[in-house]
């Protein structure tokens, strides 16, 4: 996969990500494995029960990522990406956007399917 592609993959995950994570959270599930690792904040958890569990108890319903920049690279697994994702989320009711940082290990599974691997979320105080 060259460079290109390797972009093209990133940002199309990243925009499917965020929209099923604004609209239909219950859904991501389907993009982690049962050795799947999520760090949120500094609290580890593994598998996709566990990971699905605490991203559907966040203590809110309705967000709205904007993204500002995402960065792909092919990774040392055959056919793998790591992608960084900066961005902001803006919590309904809450009137300032909180800035956040996110990288995504995908490995693929299947032709041009893609699970997440490694994902480490943090929040960005200023």
């Amino acid at each position: 996969m060259d460079q290109e592609q390797v972009e093209m993959v990133g940002r199309l995950f990243v925009d499917h990500y965020y929209r099923l994570f604004d609209n239909d959270r219950a859904s991501l599930s389907s993009f982690y494995q049962p050795n799947s690792m999520l760090t949120f904040e500094g609290q580890k958890m593994q598998g996709v029960e566990n990971i699905s569990s605490k991203l559907n108890q966040l203590p809110f319903d309705k967000c709205k990522h904007e993204i500002s920049t995402i960065d792909s690279q092919p990774s040392s697994f055959a056919g793998g990406i790591v992608v960084f994702v900066s961005g902001s989320l803006q919590l309904a009711g809450e009137e300032h956007p909180l800035r956040f940082s996110q990288m995504f290990h995908l490995v693929p599974i299947a032709q041009a399917n893609f699970v997440v691997q490694n994902d480490i979320f943090r929040l960005n105080y200023c």
